[in-house]
């Protein structure tokens, strides 16, 4: 959405499009607090302001889940499944999908006690016992929303801290209801119906059943980038290798977020990569407008 701002701004025509809901990732967060000159607000409220913004502006947009592009004489096609979408210059921001654990019960209980989405599924885990499985920001900020609804929120992590900012793992440790349990690894969900309790190793090799109603697994994500590999250059875990202008390996393609490889994955981060992005791809519009004039 801010490829689609600075470009709207610069007179090019936009088409925005989306596979589940405007905002990605960042609308699934229950709460954020590190962008400037907003203090706190949730991820959807900040992504609903964004696409009111460029809504404004002019963006065309379509819910469509694009799984390919085929490069023309002079333009893009975009294939989607329920369409197709011709542009002269294509910004992929396509973010990641959630990491799973990749254990027994996983799939089983999924949507029945096993989420990886907070704010998506929290409300349902009101008054109930949670666990969240994850060390890192994401997982933060997810047991910090859950411990506002839940009786009790378990965090698990695999090493011995967390791997997020100090001022919200400050905030978490202060909960009363949040237990944390370090160093340990999910072998399996278990229950009958819906889940009932997690199965865990330490790291002395012994085991334990922690109880529980619900779980939610923030243990990383992964990018989705397969489909345009014929275009773009992929790294060895798959995310689009770009330079420092967003251009990937075809011209007029550009990458921007955490689809792309990179160090640090932050809004702002993703923002600014938007940002350049879409400078990048306007300043290759104007050059091929100008040879052909």
């Amino acid at each position: 959405m801010t490829a689609a701002l600075y470009a709207l701004r610069a007179g090019k025509s936009v088409m925005l499009l989306e596979k589940s809901a405007f905002g990605g990732q960042i609308a699934e967060s229950p709460l954020v607090e590190n962008i400037p000159s907003i203090a706190s607000i949730s991820g959807q409220d900040y992504a609903s302001r964004v696409f009111d913004q460029i809504s404004a502006l002019g963006v065309e947009f379509d819910m469509d889940n694009v799984t390919g592009i085929l490069k023309k004489d002079g333009y893009f096609l975009a294939q989607g499944e329920y369409s197709s979408y011709e542009a002269r210059a294509i910004v992929l921001a396509t973010g990641c999908r959630p990491r799973k654990l990749a254990i027994p019960g996983e799939e089983k209980f999924l949507g029945k006690g096993v989420s990886y989405c907070a704010v998506c599924d929290g409300a349902f885990y009101e008054g109930k016992e949670v666990a969240v499985i994850g060390d890192a920001n994401s997982a933060i900020v997810y047991a910090l929303s859950l411990s506002d609804l839940c009786k009790k929120v378990t965090v698990c992590t695999l090493f011995d801290r967390f791997f997020g900012e100090e001022a919200s793992v400050k905030a978490l440790l202060s909960r009363p209801n949040v237990e944390v349990i370090h160093e340990v690894s999910a072998l399996a969900f278990e229950g009958s119906e819906s889940l009932e309790s997690i199965s865990f190793q330490r790291k002395d090799g012994t085991s334990f059943d922690l109880k529980a109603d619900g779980c939610f697994v923030a243990i990383g994500q992964l990018p989705d980038n397969g489909r345009f590999e014929g275009l773009v250059k992929l790294d060895g875990n798959g995310f689009i290798i770009a330079d420092e202008g967003m251009a990937t390996a075809t011209p007029g393609i550009y990458a921007a977020g955490d689809c792309r490889q990179k160090k640090i994955r932050q809004v702002v981060a993703a923002e600014s990569d938007g940002a350049i992005a879409a400078l990048s791809a306007i300043d290759y519009l104007n050059k091929l407008d100008a040879s052909q004039s």
